[in-house]
């Protein structure tokens, strides 16, 4: 095995980095957003499952049309599978990290 292509490796770099600043943004809007509304915090655990479908949909409905990539055909087993990866990987770390964090301020 040899080194990784330099293209390759910038790519992946930058693939990870759209991920992170993109996670970051998803948790900066729902952390304002429990500052205002206290139910976000008090309820973490539906709150950030409901939170992960909305960005779900977000990202299905609004994002992906609107980008280069445009619209996929999607199969239902595998749309339903990657809805509750949302569910449980990002929404519901949000809301418990937000929780986290509101008990202490």
């Amino acid at each position: 095995m040899g080194a990784m292509p330099r293209e390759r490796a910038v790519r992946a770099v930058g693939l990870a980095g759209l991920l992170a600043g993109t996670l970051d943004i998803l948790a900066a809007v729902y952390y304002a957003a429990s500052r205002k509304l206290g139910i976000l915090v008090t309820r973490a655990v539906p709150a950030g499952i409901l939170y992960g479908v909305a960005v779900y949909v977000f990202m299905n409905f609004v994002v992906l049309p609107l980008s280069a990539i445009g619209r996929r055909p999607t199969i239902n087993g595998t749309a339903a599978i990657v809805l509750v990866v949302h569910m449980v990987c990002v929404g519901l770390p949000i809301a418990l990290v937000a929780r986290h964090h509101s008990a202490r301020a």
